[in-house]
């Protein structure tokens, strides 16, 4: 009877543990992420961290990624209001230097990781016969740019002070995707963008070179986030991003070496 007993109670200890077990467990049979990363990033980004956080996740199949673009200084004022990153990635290091001076970085976890190149597009078709940012930024053409407070506005303004001009846009985004969008559908008839952004439209818009913008880079910082909420698996993906695999991806899209 006591042998009987005995018994019993293992089996319902084993029923109680076996069925319960760990949290962790649970998620892992279901096959549901365990963490989820929230990454703030400058919207010239999207294409090429879309496909690294696909290669990232095959390799780390317990992290999710979870992505918002827009342009850096707005997703700058996300972060000052208090929106949950893990992750912040700039189009420049204006911008960056912005989020370190209100405190919204790990600092020592900061690092450039690539650099983009800024271009004149035109439409296909070239209504306006544009060739350079001089007949570009003429009165008779509609010109279009990212915002002096947005990086590929700050760098236009640098590019086109270099060459002794006073840009006249007829409309200033506040990012870079925007302006591609008002050129591709018509709306412009040039804009300055990305290198990076012009090669998503290659049947759509026309590129012209800038004087000088192969001097004048924007170079691209990431870093995780000082109320980062798993700063372990931020480090990774940031590690990631620089590696050989994540590098070949922003390179295939069109970044360069900073």
């Amino acid at each position: 009877m006591k042998l009987r007993l005995l018994a019993l109670i293992a089996v319902c200890m084993f029923a109680v543990t076996g069925c319960t077990g760990s949290p962790a467990a649970q998620e892992s049979d279901t096959g549901d992420p365990e963490v989820t990363l929230n990454v703030q990033a400058a919207a010239s980004l999207q294409k090429s961290f879309t496909e690294i956080a696909e290669a990232f996740t095959a390799e780390h199949p317990h992290i999710a990624i979870d992505f918002n673009f827009a342009g850096s200084s707005t997703l700058v004022q996300h972060l000052e209001a208090g929106a949950p990153a893990d992750i912040f990635a700039s189009a420049d290091e204006t911008t960056m230097d912005r989020a370190a001076d209100a405190d919204l970085l790990d600092g020592g976890t900061r690092e450039v990781f690539t650099a983009n190149l800024l271009v004149g597009i035109v439409p296909a078709d070239n209504p306006a016969e544009i060739s350079s940012l001089q007949e570009a930024n003429a009165d008779t053409v509609q010109l279009v740019t990212c915002a002096p407070q947005v990086p590929c506005g700050a760098l236009a303004q640098t590019l086109a002070n270099s060459s002794g001009l006073s840009l006249n846009p007829v409309s200033e985004e506040q990012q870079v995707s925007d302006v591609l969008g008002k050129v591709r559908s018509g709306q412009a008839d040039a804009g300055l963008v990305y290198a990076t952004d012009a090669a998503l439209a290659p049947t759509e818009v026309d590129t012209f070179d800038i004087d000088g913008a192969k001097d004048h880079l924007n170079k691209y910082p990431i870093a995780r986030t000082a109320q980062a909420e798993h700063p372990d698996a931020a480090a990774a993906f940031i590690a990631f991003v620089t590696s050989e695999t994540g590098q070949t991806i922003l390179e295939t899209n069109g970044f360069t070496t900073p």
